[in-house]
């Protein structure tokens, strides 16, 4: 009888095909099915490791007799598929619960609402320049399990989402990041914050004494569930209001670090990353370096010269006195928020996309304070209009990247800020927000 496991992975993106090569190479039946069409560089992948796939279908009948099925954090719990699938009892999990089977290394986890891509960026290159044996993957960089299949490194930082927790069952991390909890892809937790509160705090699962948790202390919703949530790792709260014991804290205009007996202090006009939530980010990248034992001088030299990632609040050019700013990655309100709180100057502002059941009542001081004109970028911008025409004096609606970027200019004065920071997800009009940020830097050079 052939004992050999069978695994089908659902999605053959970045992460099912790291899978994939993964489950074939550690001698499991693959199989990966996705309903979409591969992308050339996939499906090099898959030929060059001769890993038997399909796309534009699911072959229902060949996945529901895996023995374990590997998916894309993209599809959702709803599906009809994934329902078969449990009532089959045939477990389903994400890359990272795979790819954390086979590996001994330690793992940093990041998740948060915003700012997670930065803060694994940020500590990525902190354990780097400070000379460790270190990878990067998650939801940013390379598949996960394509690295542990290739790879031998001492450390991951992992960018973790909601959608990968909601499928890690025994996955654990050393140390955990959880950088803040505000409503977000509520369409995929059936509008309940709770069932995306409960998502996010997965990232402590199976943590003992001997690991670490890193959070917020002013991000009220985490602070309120560490309260009521037995946590077993070390715990090591940030905070710019108040003064922690040990974790990091802000005292007039210094950063205050204090980890298991060390401590070191930075002055915060020092950090490379500006505004307040770039401090939190900061903040809980230094702890976690700290908690590794990375030198207080490699921390403070790294903090001072890392160079945010594109696409976020990401400075493209001043033309006519007028400073553009790509922040496409800003796929949520408040994301947004953090955007608009940075801006020193006037601003006008594109916004606008694919509405995950928007509140933007939270942007609305901010924007009475800031912002003069805005630019709606998107198929239906009933919302923004309705949200913001009674205190912002000139709204325009446009339906291309470049007529956007042409009305801003039209519409910016010396001194202004022309800042894309949508606050929606970018799928009604491009491909994602890579490429939304992207033609947007491209027609600014074209002003």
């Amino acid at each position: 009888m052939n004992s050999t496991k069978k695994i089908a992975v659902l999605g053959a993106g970045e992460s099912g095909v790291g899978a994939a090569i993964l489950a074939q190479r550690k001698g499991m039946e693959t199989w990966v099915s996705d309903i979409g069409k591969i992308k050339p560089k996939y499906l090099e992948m898959l030929r060059k490791e001769a890993i038997p796939f399909e796309e534009g279908m699911h072959s229902e009948e060949k996945i529901l007799h895996a023995d374990e099925v590997i998916k894309s954090p993209g599809i959702p719990e709803q599906a009809p598929l994934i329902q078969k699938l449990r009532a089959k009892n045939i477990p389903v999990i994400s890359e990272l619960e795979f790819a954390a089977r086979f590996t001994h290394a330690k793992l940093i986890c990041i998740t948060g609402s915003n700012g997670k891509t930065t803060t694994t960026l940020l500590t990525y290159h902190i354990f780097k320049n400070a000379g460790l044996n270190v990878g990067l993957a998650g939801n940013v960089g390379r598949s996960f399990a394509y690295q542990v299949a290739t790879e031998n490194f001492d450390y991951y930082v992992l960018e973790v989402s909601s959608f990968q927790l909601d499928d890690m069952y025994k996955f654990k991390a050393d140390i955990s990041v959880l950088l803040n909890i505000t409503p977000d892809h509520l369409d995929r937790y059936n509008y309940k914050l709770e069932e995306y509160i409960n998502s996010k705090f997965k990232i402590v699962q199976n943590q003992t004494s001997t690991d670490s948790f890193i959070y917020c202390l002013d991000d009220e919703i985490t602070k309120s569930e560490v309260i009521k949530r037995n946590i077993p790792a070390k715990t090591y709260p940030f905070s710019i209001t108040e003064k922690v014991e040990e974790g990091a804290s802000l005292q007039g205009e210094e950063i205050i670090f204090n980890v298991n007996k060390s401590h070191f202090t930075m002055r915060s006009n020092r950090l490379s990353l500006h505004g307040k939530h770039n401090m939190y980010n900061s903040m809980a990248a230094g702890i976690a370096s700290m908690v590794v034992g990375i030198r207080k001088d490699s921390i403070r030299e790294s903090l001072v010269d890392f160079r945010n990632i594109e696409h976020r609040l990401e400075f493209v050019a001043t033309i006519h006195d007028v400073e553009y700013i790509n922040d496409s990655k800003a796929t949520n309100v408040n994301s947004a928020w953090y955007a608009l709180e940075s801006m020193t100057k006037p601003v006008v502002w594109i916004v606008g996309g694919t509405d995950k059941g928007n509140d933007y009542s939270v942007l609305k001081d901010l924007v009475q304070e800031k912002v003069h004109t805005i630019v709606c970028l998107g198929k239906d911008n009933r919302k923004i209009i309705s949200a913001f025409s009674t205190i912002v004096p000139f709204i325009t609606e446009t339906s291309s990247v470049k007529e956007a970027v042409k009305k801003a200019a039209q519409a910016a004065r010396g001194g202004d800020v022309v800042l894309l920071s949508p606050a929606c997800a970018s799928f009604d009009l491009f491909e994602n927000y890579e490429d939304r940020g992207n033609q947007f830097k491209a027609a600014v050079r074209t002003l």
